[in-house]
């Protein structure tokens, strides 16, 4: 992680409306010489964000970009607000890894950490998660559990339930679930690309109390640059989306969806939330081939979910059930 420039946020901030600022205005508006202005913009390039500078213009960002508001974000959770505590992070090399260190110090349950930009964002089964400033919304929820970890099979479905119901709500209708934690876009010819992954994480005794570390992460605008470092078809909400998709909205009304799934999900386990997944799962009765671990592929037609997430498929040696994170499926 390079050491941070404590300027180069705050101009970053200045440029976010995608205008060409000179180096004058902004070194008169921080009170500082343009040559540092200067290096903090090569810190920002550092950091992997693009800036553009002409001489005699300025500086400017390649396109506008909404940044994370916390009252914003606050405004769009509504009347459940109170039942979060926000934190939000220029830069942060992982809000996964940063609240995994903080679940044994009392971190406050719902705690949510957001981040403009994460250097090492990680994704399921060891990926890392590829993020540009404005091009993702990354983000971690805590939630702690009365119940032990062992009863918490089948979160991560609870989680995509949560995604679809909010995905939905701002319009995105084309958004379906692949089992067990992605959320694709698939189009009139069933072609899937990849909009969103969860990645969960749990700490805490399997029959006393727990916490998970729920991640979330949202292609909002992804630059070309970005698109070729991902091994798999993605896509993003620009492109999903027939209106420009706010930021701090898409937060602030996943929030308000994950309180209300989690507390179902408490309540009852993954059973109440199972028909609305299947509903949404890409999958269903679909053919798909299974990658195991061990490298040998199974292909099968996927029958269903059973209470605790499992994978239902329908195989040459008849019905299989498949756990979370033991396999990789794909479409035939």
């Amino acid at each position: 992680m390079p050491s941070m420039n404590a300027l180069t946020f705050p101009i970053l901030k200045l440029l976010a409306d995608g205008k060409f600022h000179s180096g004058e205005a902004i070194a008169k508006h921080f009170n500082v010489s343009r040559a540092t202005i200067w290096n903090a913009l090569q810190h920002a390039e550092q950091l992997g964000i693009e800036v553009f500078s002409v001489r005699g213009r300025g500086y400017k960002l390649p396109q506008a970009v909404t940044l994370l508001d916390e009252q914003a974000i606050l405004n769009a959770i509504g009347e459940q607000s109170p039942t979060f505590k926000l934190e939000l992070h220029d830069y942060i090399e992982s809000t996964n890894t940063y609240l995994m260190q903080k679940v044994g110090v009392h971190q406050a349950h719902a705690t949510c950490v957001a981040a403009h930009l994460q250097s090492q964002g990680r994704g399921r089964r060891g990926r890392t998660w590829h993020a540009g400033l404005g091009a993702s919304l990354t983000f971690s929820l805590l939630w702690r559990f009365q119940c032990g970890a062992a009863a918490l099979s089948g979160l991560s479905l609870a989680i995509g339930v949560a995604l679809m119901r909010t995905l939905h709500e701002i319009g995105v209708a084309s958004a379906q679930l692949k089992w067990p934690n992605d959320v694709l876009i698939v189009d009139r010819n069933q072609h899937c690309e990849k909009l969103a992954g969860i990645l969960i994480e749990l700490q805490g005794d399997m029959d006393g109390p727990s916490a998970a570390v729920i991640g979330i992460g949202i292609n909002l605008k992804l630059p070309t640059s970005i698109k070729q470092k991902i091994d798999q078809p993605v896509t993003d909400l620009a492109q999903a989306s027939a209106q420009a998709i706010d930021p701090n909205v898409l937060l602030g009304t996943l929030l308000k969806q994950l309180a209300a799934v989690l507390r179902d999900f408490e309540q009852n386990g993954f059973s109440n939330l199972r028909d609305e997944w299947i509903k949404h799962h890409a999958y269903h009765l679909q053919q798909v081939r299974i990658l195991m671990p061990d490298g040998r592929e199974m292909v099968g037609i996927v029958q269903g979910i059973a209470e605790d997430g499992t994978l239902l498929v329908e195989t040459s040696n008849g019905l299989q059930r498949f756990v979370s994170g033991e396999i990789s499926l794909r479409g035939v």
